[in-house]
Order: C-alpha cells, then sequence, then structure tokens
C-alpha cells in the first residue's frame, strides 16, 4: 500500500515564559532578562528553510493547513515580530485564506491594546491558558494571573475582534472539590468561547509537582470530576470531539486535528517537533529540534539545531497512528490506516478483533472509534496496538 501525503501543519515554538509552572513539563525556560525576541524570530527562519531544503518535495510548495504558536508563552513576542513571521512564512509556503493560525497566551503577559496588533498579522484563533477561575488554585499551580484578569483578558480579545478562543481549563487540582471543578467550568462557559480544552493536572517526572507532590484528588473523584463537568459542556453547547476537546459547532481546532489524524506538520523553534510523510520513498519521519534556545540560537539553519531525526518503523506505525487517532470521539475512517502509514489493515487485524472482544472499539464496518469504555480506558485500548 502506498503512502498518501496528508494535510501539511506548521508549528511554531516560543520557549520563554515569565515563570515556569511547577506542574509544566512543556520545554518551557523562565525569563532571565529579555530574551532575544527579534534573533528568535531569524533563527525561526533560517530552520524554516533549512528543513524545506532537507525534506524537498516531501514539503516544499506544500500548501500550510494550519499555523500553531505554543511555548513557553508565544504573547511575550510583540504583534510586530509576529506579523513579520507570518509575512516569512507566506513567503516560503502557500497559505489559504482560510488558514487557521493560533497563539497562546498568558492572561498575566497580554498588554491591553496587543490582540489588535496579532489580528492584523493574521492571527485568527486565541488560545488562553486559564487552567482556573480560582484565585487560591492558581496560587497552588503557580500562574502569574488571577482570575480578574483572566475574564478581563479574554473581553478585552473579544472587544478586538476575535471570534475564535480557546480556553485552557485544568480539573483534579490540589484540594479541588467536584464543586469547584463545575465552577470553573461555569465561568469559562459564561465567557462564551467557542473551545473548552478541559484535561486532568497529572504528575509529570521531572518537575517540582513530581518532586513534591501537592494533595490531588483520587482517580475516582477525579473520574467523577470529569463526567460532571462533561454534561455540563454539552448542556452548553460544546461538544466533545477528543478527549480533552469541546467545541461549538464549526470551531473544532483544525491544527490539533491534523495532529490526531496523523496528519503531516512542520515543527521549528526550540524543542520543536514534526512529522513529515515521504511518498516517494514510502517512508513516514520524524524531526525534533535541540530544546535549549541558546543552543538553538547557537547554530540558526545549522545541523546542531536538529535533536534528533528518524524513519518510524513499520512495527512502531500502528501504536503511533492508533495513539492519534483514537483520541478522537467520532473516530476516523478506517480506511486513512492504510493511506497514513503504508501499512495493509491485515497488519492491526488481530488488535482490531481482541480490542472489539473486550467492548473498547466500536464494530462498526468503515470506522475507527472508541466505545464509551474505550475511551475510559484509552491507554490500554492503544497499547493494543504496540508491536
Amino acid at each position: 500500500m502506498s503512502l498518501i501525503a496528508p494535510p501539511l501543519s506548521l508549528y511554531v515554538h516560543m520557549p520563554w515564559c515569565v515563570k515556569k509552572c511547577p506542574y509544566c513539563d512543556f520545554n518551557s525556560h523562565g525569563m532571565k532578562g529579555e530574551p532575544p525576541y527579534a534573533e528568535y524570530v531569524d533563527a525561526l527562519f533560517a530552520d524554516l528553510d533549512a528543513d524545506l531544503r532537507d525534506f524537498g518535495d516531501a514539503a516544499h510548495g506544500r500548501p500550510v493547513h494550519s499555523i500553531f504558536f505554543g511555548g513557553g508563552t508565544p504573547s511575550l513576542f510583540a504583534p510586530e515580530l509576529i506579523d513579520r513571521f507570518l509575512d516569512g512564512v507566506r513567503e516560503r509556503l502557500p497559505l489559504g485564506d482560510g488558514t487557521e493560525i493560533t497563539l497562546e497566551t498568558n492572561p498575566g503577559t497580554v498588554e491591553h491594546g496587543r490582540f489588535d496588533g496579532y489580528l492584523a498579522a493574521g492571527v485568527n484563533r486565541l488560545s488562553f491558558g486559564i487552567q482556573s477561575f480560582d484565585d487560591d488554585k492558581l496560587r497552588r499551580l503557580g500562574r502569574i494571573h488571577s482570575a480578574a484578569e483572566a475574564e478581563a483578558a479574554v473581553k478585552s480579545a473579544q472587544d478586538a475582534g476575535y471570534a475564535n478562543i480557546n480556553l485552557d481549563l485544568m480539573y483534579a487540582l490540589p484540594q479541588q472539590t467536584l464543586e469547584g471543578a463545575l465552577d470553573d467550568v461555569a465561568r469559562a462557559v459564561a465567557l462564551a468561547p467557542t473551545h473548552v480544552s478541559h484535561y486532568q493536572l497529572t504528575l509529570e517526572p521531572n518537575t517540582a509537582f513530581a518532586a513534591n507532590p501537592p494533595p490531588l484528588p483520587d482517580d475516582d473523584h477525579a473520574w467523577a470530576m470529569q463526567e460532571a463537568c462533561e454534561q455540563q459542556l454539552a448542556r452548553a453547547g460544546y461538544c466533545q470531539y477528543e478527549v480533552s476537546a469541546y467545541a461549538r459547532p464549526d470551531r473544532r481546532c483544525a491544527h490539533n486535528l491534523n495532529y490526531w489524524r496523523f496528519g503531516d506538520y512542520l515543527g521549528i523553534g526550540a524543542g520543536a517537533h514534526g512529522k513529515i510523510t515521504d511518498t516517494t520513498a514510502g517512508l513516514v519521519r520524524r524531526r525534533w529540534k535541540t530544546r535549549h534556545p541558546k543552543a538553538y540560537l547557537s547554530s540558526p539553519g545549522a545541523s546542531a539545531r536538529i535533536g534528533g531525526d528518524s524513519h518510524v518503523a513499520d512495527g512502531e506505525l500502528p501504536f503511533e497512528y492508533m495513539l492519534n487517532a483514537l483520541r478522537l470521539v467520532d473516530g476516523v475512517p478506517l480506511g486513512d490506516f492504510a493511506e497514513r502509514t503504508g501499512l495493509p489493515l491485515e497488519r492491526i487485524a488481530p488488535s482490531l478483533a481482541i480490542a472489539r472482544q473486550k467492548g473498547w472499539l466500536a464494530d462498526e464496518p468503515g470506522r475507527l472509534h472508541t466505545t464509551p469504555l474505550g475511551q475510559r480506558f484509552l491507554n490500554d485500548v492503544i497499547a493494543a496496538f504496540l508491536d
């Protein structure tokens, strides 16, 4: 079975934040003085140019489906720099009129009036890292904003003309009650975002919380919070389409959907990951960049910026595909597996049979998606496809 090139996205990593949160395991670095923002944009261009040369026809000239500025805190970068960067991307890759362009923002770092500039630059979607509307919980999480500042920032973006806004919320926070989790959802819904990302706080390795764990709700209480919050979001008109994502009609995140459908994405910036399908060679290729901003900036466009580069082995492709596709509540067409991995369906037939027998996957011809039981035990379902 030959590979078919899926849609292409662009991920841009902005590594700095004001202060590292104790739960965060992302590649983010607390500020020590003023970061070299303009120099970093230059390095992003050199990185992108080098990737396009290295990947050749597998990436060059393909239309970009979505762009996502992640971090760190991308809103530390002035609108003028975001504008300059997007102009440079348009010179290198075709962007359609409907290309979704998302910028992550921290309510505690955005100055009033900057949203106008981001909108003028072409950013048409904002993602606010709210996490909670409880000031005590925000302090425990190490956040630098208050609930009032979060609400004011979202309203300011809406006043500037933003009609596509995501709010990030966390649940199962230190000593959080069910009522507290539901109140966070209610206050988020009151701001009328188009999208809500709602995910459980977990203790990740090599974080301050992992070294000194706070008192978290147990698994049963966390599951009760998840179920109750899902129902509250549904009643408010937010449809769950992924494990942790809820959206108004036609407001699903195009960038994340491309990840979950095993699409392609160029990853530029310190610590960024990318995936490219080389249809000529019949290979799926992953590349990631060196993590530390200083090391990344020391070699713009040079091979030293690359932290790793490898082809995904045939034996790993089923697991990698399911790790993404099974997060979607509605699943994916069964035929997409062969198109995006190059492997025949027979390769995963035994695993499919086991998962269906256990009630984890729906027995639906032509479509691959989990049952409610499978959603609850998603890690076990995905593990069934390990080589």
